[in-house]
């Protein structure tokens, strides 16, 4: 992925958030003509925090019927592709023509190397600790323990993964490339807008701001 120099993350903790948040991502390997990609949850296997993605490892899991599954072998390179909050950007916000719309966004690619789980305990401890922090971050408590027979009933179509993170790059399109006072005007248009989506691309700039100013000592 490109990423000028002004978008990328001035912290490796930006990178660990943005696949926190937005654990939705495409997973990627080579297809014998395109490459495989599958939406799916990717989560850290670590039960605590990190500060850098690179070294560490994800999980994920697919339906085995999906070709994808098939084409996985141990060692195989992958990549996977979260997307964070994203937003048109309208001239209008900006003091004068002429001008060109924008489209603000965030998003990070992480490569490594994926292996197959094949284990059927080790199988079910991933869709257990994905379903364990999915709901922890996005639910409303939902208890899995009555569920898991039902788990180990649909356990023979689920392929789990562990993908082991060798680089990672952020793209944080933030409207760095306008002035202060313009960049401050759109974020707080994002900020104070109605929906969800569009306010935490407005947290995300605040958030990067942040990040830039404690790096800079601005």
């Amino acid at each position: 992925m490109y990423v000028p120099a002004v978008y990328q993350a001035r912290e490796g903790r930006q990178l660990v958030e943005v696949v926190s948040q937005y654990p939705l991502a495409v997973l990627m390997t080579n297809g014998p003509s395109t490459p495989f990609s599958t939406h799916l949850p990717v989560i850290p296997a670590s039960e605590t925090d990190v500060d850098e993605l690179v070294g560490s490892t994800l999980l994920g899991h697919m339906n085995r019927a999906n070709p994808h599954w098939s084409a996985l072998r141990a060692g195989i390179a992958a990549k996977a592709v979260f997307w964070g909050p994203n937003s048109y950007v309208t001239p209008m916000l900006y003091p004068s023509d002429p001008a060109a719309p924008t489209w603000n966004f965030v998003s990070v690619h992480v490569e490594g190397v994926l292996q197959p789980v094949h284990d059927d305990e080790e199988t079910l401890a991933v869709v257990r600790r994905t379903a364990a922090r999915l709901e922890g971050r996005f639910g409303a408590g939902w208890d899995q323990e009555g569920s898991l027979d039902y788990f180990r009933k649909i356990l023979p179509g689920v392929g789990a993964f562990r993908l082991e993170v060798r680089s990672a790059q952020g793209m944080f399109k933030l409207s760095q490339d306008k002035e202060p006072a313009v960049r401050r005007r759109i974020r707080e248009h994002f900020e104070a807008d109605g929906t969800g989506p569009t306010r935490e691309l407005g947290r995300a700039m605040r958030n990067f701001d942040e990040a830039t100013e404690r790096e800079y000592g601005a």
